[in-house]
């Protein structure tokens, strides 16, 4: 598929999506252990094998190289090293279409997208790669909106369950796996995050030397969120499952009022000291 083609072409007015986000609303709202939703074979197959095709690898471009015992990953929020379709759908993940279809599914008006991607962008996590169980950041760093979703589509082509990186959705108090989400092609994932929706993929992937878990990750905003959901401001939290014991930091951030400053002096300080630097190109 072209770029000319696609910038003709937009993808979230086919009223199909209508239809998904209404039957997606039912299982988003009775989501357990938290509201979340996979919709399969999500975008247009030959959209989909595009971004396939042009995501790079990971000799090819300049990562964040997260290793770490609680993540090791690569991650891309640098969109000028995007393909040319992969490019143009983040614009059209950033459009009002798409945030219409989101806002439809998940109850949550007024949402904001997050051009800058913090956090999210290309990831993939090669052989022997983990994310560990978290609480994501609840606030932006720099315009200080609430994160209220996440939304990751995958781009694994012929995944085996047994290769592990099943996005795990966990109780408030880390004591069992409520649902899992195998991360295949085209299956694009939508979870609401607070400060007790504890997820992530714990085990070391066993998929082939060479392959790798990649995904496109995107949060989007609101200003404010319900008081149920309010807990000051933190940065990542990770948490321990039973029996498992994480080395080498402390894992639990303060999740009291933490002042703006520095709340983004923490991130700071996170990205410089602990990210495990930048793998550069081959």
């Amino acid at each position: 598929m072209s770029v000319a083609d696609l910038s003709r072409r937009f993808v979230f007015d086919d009223p199909r999506y209508e239809a998904m986000a209404r039957e997606g609303a039912i299982q988003y709202q009775s989501g357990a252990p938290f509201n979340h939703m996979a919709f399969d074979n999500f975008l247009p197959e030959d959209v989909a094998q595009a971004m396939w095709q042009e995501f790079p690898k990971a000799e090819q471009i300049e990562w964040h190289n997260y290793d770490r015992p609680a993540e090791r990953k690569l991650v891309c929020v640098d969109e000028t090293k995007f393909g040319p379709v992969t490019r143009q759908m983040l614009y059209q993940f950033n459009s009002a279409p798409f945030i219409r279809f989101l806002e439809k599914v998940t109850g949550i008006g007024n949402m904001i997208p997050d051009a800058s991607m913090r956090g999210g962008g290309l990831h993939q996590t090669p052989r022997g790669g983990l994310l560990k169980l978290h609480a994501d950041f609840n606030k932006h760093d720099s315009n200080f909106l609430d994160r209220r979703i996440n939304v990751i589509l995958y781009f694994n082509k012929h995944w085996k369950e047994e290769y592990g990186g099943s996005l795990e959705l966990w109780d408030q108090q880390v004591t069992y796996c409520g649902a899992k989400i195998l991360p295949v092609f085209n299956r694009l994932a939508i979870f609401s995050p607070t400060s007790k929706t504890f997820h992530g993929h714990p085990d070391p992937l066993t998929c082939p030397e060479g392959d790798s878990r990649k995904s496109l990750a995107l949060f989007y905003y609101t200003n404010g969120r319900p008081a149920g959901e309010t807990n000051g401001s933190h940065t990542t939290i990770f948490a321990e499952r039973p029996n498992e014991k994480i080395g080498g930091l402390r894992w639990r951030i303060s999740q009291d009022y933490t002042p703006p400053m520095l709340f983004r002096a923490m991130r700071k300080f996170r990205e410089r000291h602990l990210s495990g630097g930048i793998q550069k190109r081959g």
